[in-house]
């Protein structure tokens, strides 16, 4: 997926998800492995109210690599 369409992408229904996505993205992403890009963009196909809860700590992915990636967002 190219960069501008991420970019839209993290352009969610909540401030708070807005600045850990895109902070993540402009910061990060470009230095992650093939498969850690594949794996965010799979995270960014998840609800807002799911990433919320996964970035804010009060629960985790079901899937190892997703909560991995939600580890790396929020550190």
């Amino acid at each position: 997926m190219s960069k501008s369409r991420l970019i839209w992408r993290c352009r969610r229904g909540m401030l708070e998800l807005d600045l850990l996505l895109q902070d993540f993205l402009h910061q990060r992403y470009d230095r992650l492995s093939l498969p850690d890009q594949q794996t965010f963009e799979e995270l960014l196909t998840h609800s807002d109210q799911q990433l919320l809860d996964w970035l804010m700590g009060k629960t985790l992915p079901e899937e190892a690599v997703l909560a991995e990636m939600v580890d790396k967002i929020r550190h």
